[in-house]
């Protein structure tokens, strides 16, 4: 049976994407067929992997002018990942979640439901916001996973996130689970990292997860390359980021 993973928080520059990015690389080298919807009006992630425009993207199949299985991709280099991409031209995605999602709000929904016989894993990588776009992909999922990075104003965004999902799952009726928070770029020496480590350890509302700074990250993604698969010099990423993702990837599929 598949699961459908949502890696969010309505602030921006917490690393949605190269969470999303790197944990669904980790699960495609772990020999699961994954799938990466890039719901993402920006297309950063489809950017990141595809070398070339595609013929048709999310926006295309959602306004049902192509079938979902014409619109996948295979992502370069990585055995087991696909992409379902947005590239951003001309606003598609932006103008569908304007005009037109208000009317079939369940529609990411029924799409996840559709390929979730072809994959096992599915990963959906979101724009920062709650609009209706992120509202749509939230309740498709089976678990929102919430990045942040080690600062206060992160801190601040959780809580009004925590607030904005109950209330969206009220009126959604929906039961997707919220119990994971990922501290992005994290650095052990910096004091206040670990302050906010443990202030939200300390919640026990969430399982904390970190994921050390590591500046291979960038580099992979200039490069169009997984970051597990990426080396500069020789060097890929340190060993304690490859035993964090390596600890996620074992324990968020559960």
């Amino acid at each position: 049976m598949s699961k459908t993973i949502a890696f969010h928080l309505q602030k921006g520059g917490v690393g949605k994407t190269t969470i999303s990015g790197t944990l669904a690389c980790q699960s495609a080298l772990g020999g699961e067929k994954t799938l990466v919807i890039d719901c993402d009006p920006q297309g950063n992630l489809s950017s990141w992997f595809l070398k070339s425009t595609p013929r048709f993207e999310l926006s295309d199949v959602l306004q049902g002018r192509c079938f979902v299985s014409d619109a996948i991709l295979p992502a370069p280099d990585v055995d087991n990942l696909f992409i379902l991409p947005t590239f951003g031209i001309g606003g598609t995605l932006k103008n569908y979640s304007e005009t037109k999602l208000s009317e079939e709000p369940f529609v990411i929904q029924d799409l996840v439901n559709d390929v979730s016989g072809d994959y096992s894993r599915i990963v959906l990588d979101l724009s920062p916001g709650l609009g209706r776009l992120e509202r749509s992909a939230l309740i498709a999922s089976d678990e929102i996973i919430t990045p942040m990075t080690p600062e206060v104003f992160s801190l601040d965004g959780l809580e009004i996130f925590i607030d904005e999902l109950q209330k969206l799952k009220k009126n959604m009726r929906s039961a997707v689970r919220h119990s994971r928070i990922i501290i992005n770029s994290y650095d052990e020496r910096i004091r206040q990292h670990r302050d906010i480590y443990k202030v939200a350890e300390s919640t026990g509302r969430f399982t904390v997860y970190r994921i050390p700074v590591d500046p291979l990250f960038r580099k992979a993604q200039e490069a169009g390359k997984a970051p597990q698969l990426f080396k500069v010099r020789g060097r890929g990423l340190k060993p304690a980021t490859v035993e964090a993702i390596r600890e996620l990837d074992k324990e968020i599929w559960i």
